[in-house]
């Protein structure tokens, strides 16, 4: 429910990679916040449907210094570090968590005036079914606030490894075909969907990444990149596995060691009301 593809049920390298998220993309979280500020006044009660490790739900809560978080996960194990997470922040007072599956009957939100969902609208079942259901939810007036990936995420810069120029677009493009069967909303234009669904748009925004230059670049690739590796087998020619392998592995070319990483993506938000 979370912040990148997740292809397989191994939660911890995804728990670590969203736990990482914070201290990468700082800068992204920061303009983020900035751009939610004007329109909190009035938030008392947050949802953050698919929250992952946290990092929302965190921004949210510092963001919204009065209001209450509720945090909708369906992985216990990631509720579980975000409570660290929150406590860590010194925000615990004020988040509590609830372990549900968004296609599944949802649980009691309480009338939030604010839903959240970062990357998580795409791993829906029926994501227009979730837009009734927040809309149903939120009190009128309330925010709808929703970020999704608008490009993948890129690691290696485009001169590097030079064993394998264009490695990573190669990579990138195996998974896309993969991802597109498995994961068919992921990319999806929601736009034009929130309106049908009811909603105002307030705003829709590009956002670009990159990363803060003094984090853990090199495991945070690691991670994403060794989640993409068990899709390849049969479709990356045996060259561009053998180098990728490299890079995930621990020798001299490997991704943990690199400093001459460029982390970067787009993502885009939309800022929606209930009327």
């Amino acid at each position: 429910m979370t912040t990148h593809h997740h292809h397989h049920h191994d939660d911890t390298g995804m728990a670590e990679l969203l736990d990482l998220d914070a201290e990468v993309l700082t800068e992204y979280f920061a303009t983020l916040a900035d751009w939610l500020a004007p329109h909190t006044g009035a938030v008392h009660r947050i949802a953050d449907l698919g929250a992952g490790t946290g990092t929302g739900t965190t921004l949210l809560a510092t963001v919204c210094p009065r209001a209450m978080v509720v945090a909708v996960d369906s992985s216990p194990d990631m509720l579980a570090r975000l409570r660290i997470r929150a406590g860590d922040r010194g925000v615990t007072d004020r988040v509590e968590t609830v372990v549900a599956d968004l296609d599944e009957p949802w649980p009691e939100l309480g009338s939030p005036d604010l839903v959240w969902m970062a990357n998580s609208l795409h791993h829906c079942a029926d994501p227009d079914r979730v837009m009734a259901q927040v809309r149903a939810a939120l009190r009128p007036g309330g925010l709808f606030v929703v970020t999704e990936m608008a490009e993948p995420m890129r690691y290696l810069r485009d001169d590097a490894p030079a064993q394998a120029p264009g490695l990573e677009g190669r990579v990138l493009a195996a998974v896309g075909h993969r991802a597109r069967r498995e994961v068919p909303e992921l990319g999806a234009d929601f736009g034009p969907r929130f309106t049908a669904a009811g909603f105002d748009l307030l705003d829709e925004r590009h956002f670009t990444i990159t990363a803060t230059p003094s984090a853990p670049q090199g495991r945070y690739a690691q991670i994403a990149l060794s989640r993409y590796r068990e899709w390849l087998d049969g479709s990356l020619a045996p060259d561009d596995l053998r180098v990728l392998d490299d890079l995930l592995g621990d020798g001299p070319e490997a991704l943990a060691h690199r400093d001459d990483l460029e982390v970067r993506g787009g993502r885009t938000g939309w800022l929606l009301r209930r009327p």
